[in-house]
């Protein structure tokens, strides 16, 4: 996203005995990046954006803190792929992904973040935490519980961000990785410092939030819609969606704990909210940057006017493994659902590294 590369260095992760999931960090690899080798990979048949707006399978799990809500599609013993949405978006960015891995094999897992959807916290004295190690962890505790050792994990925004630091700290859970935006684990320190004007412009709803003035429009069912829905028009200009494919992930903005959730996230992010002690070990880590050895594949939207520019050079050097990067021509922010077909192929691509 526009600087994420820049705006968003160090992320924050999970709380009480989860947290020591995330804490195995593995030694940092000194070989340099290398391009995919050219290998035969399957080719995924061309899908038309908003072919499909409902999945096969809705079901519920509890899962450390939380009882998670996800999509399923795929043959139950196939090769694990997990796709993370981010905000004001949910399961929906990936609902025409999701059947073209599931025709290639794939078990495609799509959950809702916590504070989206049909995902609920186990308790209510459970502090609505939104740093970003808090929810790394919940999807480390999804895996857990559904026995998943090892997936291919994909996302765009908060959900690239959740998959860069499960890569970057638990590697051997991580197959291979497909980040949108390419590395955007958060430096709080980084965040500070104020960017360019237009890129402060882009990010107009994070300052808004940081005000009490946001929090309430956040808490009114009729704003947060319309907020959520002039964030879908500014960042994807070029996706010419329609009103139901709106209202269809808007109904995951009714968890009742969805405002704390992301007015927590974009306080945290500037330094204007505390996250949880207990997590402060993993900050540190995600602060000194690490690298992600496991094979990636970036994707960058020309669209999106969270984008940076340079290709992809200014978070290159954070991937060590087997790396490829690919710009979407006329693409905006939530990729996933304006070029399903393109986004599938990545995540086949990968896994064929």
């Amino acid at each position: 996203m526009i600087n994420r590369r820049t705006f968003s260095k160090a992320l924050g992760l999970g709380t009480g005995a989860a947290a020591t999931s995330l804490a195995g960090l593995q030694g940092i690899p000194t070989a340099s990046a290398t391009p995919r080798t050219g290998t035969r990979t399957p080719v995924v048949p061309t899908v038309r954006p908003g072919t499909h707006t409902s999945f096969p399978s809705l079901k519920r799990v509890r899962a450390g803190l939380l009882d998670i809500g996800y999509a399923e599609a795929g043959p139950a013993r196939g090769p694990v792929v997990i796709c993370l949405h981010g905000w004001p978006y949910d399961i929906h960015s990936f609902v025409d992904v999701a059947p073209l891995l599931a025709a290639r094999g794939y078990r495609v897992i799509v959950p809702y973040l916590r504070g989206h959807g049909t995902t609920r916290f186990l308790s209510p004295r459970t502090f609505r935490n939104a740093q970003q190690s808090a929810v790394a962890l919940d999807i480390v505790a999804l895996m857990d519980t559904l026995r998943i050792e090892r997936a291919v994990l994909a996302g765009f925004d908060w959900g690239s961000r959740t998959a860069d630091i499960i890569a970057a700290l638990r590697p051997e859970r991580c197959t291979a990785l497909v980040s949108v935006g390419g590395y955007l684990v958060t430096n709080l320190e980084a965040n500070l410092q104020p960017l360019a004007p237009q890129a402060e412009h882009a990010w107009w709803y994070q300052y808004y939030f940081a005000t009490e003035r946001g929090r309430l429009a956040m808490e009114d069912t009729v704003k947060r819609h319309d907020l959520a829905r002039l964030v879908w028009d500014t960042v994807s200009p070029t996706w010419n969606f329609d009103d139901a494919t709106f209202e269809r992930t808007a109904r995951a903005f009714e968890n009742p704990d969805h405002a704390d959730i992301v007015i927590h996230n974009y306080r945290w992010r500037l330094g204007l909210a505390d996250g949880e002690r207990h997590y402060d070990h993993l900050e540190r880590r995600l602060a000194a940057r690490p690298v992600i050895e496991v094979p990636t594949i970036t994707l960058d939207a020309d669209r999106d006017p969270f984008t940076a520019p340079g290709d992809g050079s200014s978070y290159r050097d954070r991937f060590t493994g087997p790396y490829e990067h690919r710009t979407l021509r006329g693409i905006g922010h939530n990729l996933p659902q304006e070029a399903p077909t393109a986004f599938a192929q990545a995540v086949v691509d990968v896994d064929h590294f």
